[in-house]
């Protein structure tokens, strides 16, 4: 089993920066990929980026140039710096990891974009 846990969500004004964090444990090993997902009320969950155990990353259209994914292996944790938020970034963010059969969830983080 994987257990995956967000942070750093929470309240921000427009135009402002968020540095959102995912630690993995458990059995955390032949990990493919990680990645964040968010869900907007109303809205389906959507693929915002990823990161490859490589480290090539791929990003959703509505958010490239303004986050950023990244990953530290050593302490098991991918990271997801969102820059210039917009109101429609208010959503649910959702860690998520990608094993070779499995694929594990972590509970989410709140990100409210509002001023």
């Amino acid at each position: 089993q994987v257990q995956l846990v967000e942070s750093g969500g929470g309240l921000v004004q427009p135009g402002g920066s968020l540095r959102l964090s995912c630690a993995a444990s458990g059995s955390i090993f032949s990990i493919n990929a990680m990645a964040w997902y968010r869900q907007a009320p109303g809205k389906q969950r959507e693929l915002v980026a990823a990161i490859a155990s490589g480290g090539r990353t791929n990003y959703a259209d509505s958010v490239k140039g303004r986050f950023t994914i990244s990953r530290d292996n050593a302490e098991n944790t991918v990271y997801l710096q969102i820059n210039s938020l917009k109101s429609e970034d208010t959503a649910v963010y959702y860690c998520r990891l990608f094993k070779s059969t499995e694929a594990y969830w972590g509970r989410g983080t709140q990100v409210t974009v509002s001023s």
